[in-house]
């Protein structure tokens, strides 16, 4: 009996993308107006089966980390400084965060912070353009400049998207490499997404839950 009911929701589970994207869009975070972007890597494939995955063969890259070579995803966050998700996009896993930034950012304004793989002054200005501001941390061979007290304590907070990762993967199990369909995969990224935005794990910062508090 088990068999056969779970069986028919592998059969329906492709039938819930709409509906869980159009929920996704219903869960937005509040705009705070402080924002934190990063991107994290969504294994499909062990390492050593790259090359005989089946599944996702057609429309997956292969990336590259500081772990070696992989065969997988990117999802691609921006949330806000409550912890909750603002927007999200799912890549293969060759396409850097930078050529994402502007896009997954579009309809969001005040400040932007990111980790060094979003340096770049075209797409500074392009968001400065939209009225957002990024803030990233600085390369050595990069001339310094002075954040006032306010963005730099918010600038060393970015790990909360990092805590945010944290939750989806290791306590909510968002990352697993047993998919039997590309759809299936996506149903299950965006369902585990819905699920965090929904409950109470979401990570904040609690004395920076607002512009205001920081004035």
């Amino acid at each position: 009996m088990f068999t056969k009911s779970y069986s028919r929701i592998i059969q329906l589970w492709p039938r819930m993308l709409l509906p869980l994207a159009i929920l996704m869009h219903y869960l937005k975070g509040e705009e705070t107006g402080i924002y934190y972007i990063d991107a994290t890597k969504l294994t499909i494939c062990h390492n050593k089966r790259t090359s005989s995955n089946r599944v996702f063969n057609k429309i997956s890259k292969i990336g590259k980390s500081s772990y070696g070579l992989f065969l997988d995803f990117k999802l691609h966050l921006i949330i806000n400084n409550k912890g909750e998700i603002m927007s999200v996009k799912i890549t293969k896993g060759n396409k850097s965060g930078l050529s994402i930034a502007s896009v997954i950012s579009e309809g969001l304004s005040s400040k932007l912070f990111g980790d060094k793989a979003y340096i770049s002054k075209e797409l500074f200005h392009q968001l400065l353009t939209n009225g957002l501001r990024l803030f990233t941390n600085l390369r050595k061979d990069m001339k310094t400049y002075l954040l006032d007290i306010q963005d730099n304590r918010l600038l060393n907070k970015r790990s909360l998207i990092e805590s945010v990762f944290n939750v989806l993967k290791k306590h909510m199990h968002l990352e697993h490499t047993r998919h039997r369909s590309p759809l299936n995969f996506f149903v299950h990224i965006i369902a585990y997404l819905a699920s965090y935005s929904i409950s109470k794990l979401n990570p904040h910062l609690i004395s920076f839950s607002s512009p205001d508090s920081l004035s």
